[in-house]
């Protein structure tokens, strides 16, 4: 049985050339109406009234400037020019020069040798306490021999350390100990001076300086029958009892 319709008279042959055409076609009207542009013509006929507004031109009143009258000076008195002679006389001072040439001699004090006094100066000898003739005398080593006396007088300056011996409170306290090494000079009028110290901390070279310094006055040592300086050194023992 053959088919009543004809072949060219197909609907669905080009069914689907038509849906992508129509597609293409709504996209193509949608991309249009999102691109359009519309305005506010209220907004836009404020800006042109607001342009259009005329210009105020704002009226500056005219001002006069004030001069003030100038300031009356009071009236002055006549300059009266009294012309006095010079009766009086200057006396001119004459300053002489001090000045010297060349040619100028000066006449100079001539000394005699006998005007000329010549001061002797006295030289101080310091001769050891090791071996000086005479040593210096403590007091109450006056007797015995030389030899005596220096044993004496070592002697005297060890009792004289015990007996003025003070341990300072602070070196006390924090403990410092040691051995000060003192040296002092005997002059030729038997005082103590040039008292030098040197020790482990200086409270403790204060007091033994302190104590040199009270050493009483000596006769002086000799050398040949003249008063000589005698240097002496002696350690001094700073020792914490435990």
């Amino acid at each position: 049985m053959k088919p009543k319709k004809n072949p060219k008279a197909d609907l669905n042959k080009n069914s689907g050339l038509y849906f992508v055409i129509g597609l293409a076609l709504v996209l193509f009207l949608t991309w249009r109406a999102l691109e359009l542009k519309s305005y506010d013509t209220s907004i836009s006929e404020a800006i042109i009234a607001h342009t259009m507004e005329p210009d105020l031109d704002e009226e500056v009143p005219i001002t006069k400037e004030v001069t003030p009258p100038p300031p009356t000076l009071p009236p002055s008195a006549p300059t009266i020019i009294e012309v006095v002679e010079d009766t009086e006389e200057i006396e001119e001072t004459i300053i002489q020069s001090t000045e010297t040439d060349q040619e100028a001699s000066i006449d100079a004090p001539v000394l005699l040798v006998d005007d000329v006094s010549m001061e002797e100066v006295e030289e101080e000898i310091t001769v050891p306490f090791a071996v000086i003739e005479d040593v210096p005398i403590f007091p109450g080593c006056e007797n015995g021999t030389n030899a005596d006396k220096r044993v004496c007088f070592q002697k005297k300056v060890q009792e004289h350390i015990k007996e003025n011996f003070k341990y300072p409170p602070i070196a006390l306290e924090m403990g410092i100990q040691g051995k000060v090494y003192v040296q002092f000079i005997i002059n030729s009028n038997g005082h103590v001076t040039s008292i030098k110290t040197r020790g482990p901390d200086k409270l403790l070279e204060q007091e033994a300086k302190r104590i040199m310094a009270s050493l009483p006055q000596m006769i002086p040592g000799k050398q040949r029958g003249i008063a000589v300086n005698v240097p002496y050194s002696i350690p001094v023992n700073f020792k914490l009892m435990m």
